[in-house]
């Protein structure tokens, strides 16, 4: 699976919370300032050529729907920036979030029990 450029994961985006619309829904539901029609109708298309997205035609017009699982995605993703920022290291993603002051004590043993009760059920 491709990584996605950040205006094709915008996309996506939008397609998996419409689950599916054709070109001018999915505009309507993009942020400001909204995409040309013809510049969204080309990321739409890409997505789909990299297996991403298909469509169901109507004559000319094309209902597009994701063949991706958001949550496929983002295990991908989330892999990656692991392996490219972190060095494969899990702990370095937990210490970098902790320094950046985003994880509390709290935070950290909800974490805690959450492997745990992980390797109980394993």
């Amino acid at each position: 699976m491709k990584r996605l450029t950040r205006k094709e994961e915008e996309a996506m985006k939008i397609l998996w919370k419409a689950r599916k619309g054709f070109i001018k829904e999915l505009i309507d539901l993009h942020h400001e300032p909204k995409p040309l029609y013809t510049t969204f109708s080309s990321v739409i298309r890409g997505l789909e050529e990299k297996g991403y997205v298909s469509h169901k035609a109507y004559g000319k017009n094309h209902e597009y729907y994701p063949l991706v699982k958001k949550e496929d995605y983002r295990r991908i993703f989330m892999k990656d920036v692991v392996s490219d920022y972190f060095g494969s290291s899990y702990k370095n993603v937990v210490s970098f979030f902790i320094n950046e002051k985003k994880l509390s004590a709290g935070d950290l043993k909800k974490i805690i029990q959450i492997i745990e009760k992980g390797e109980e059920d394993g």
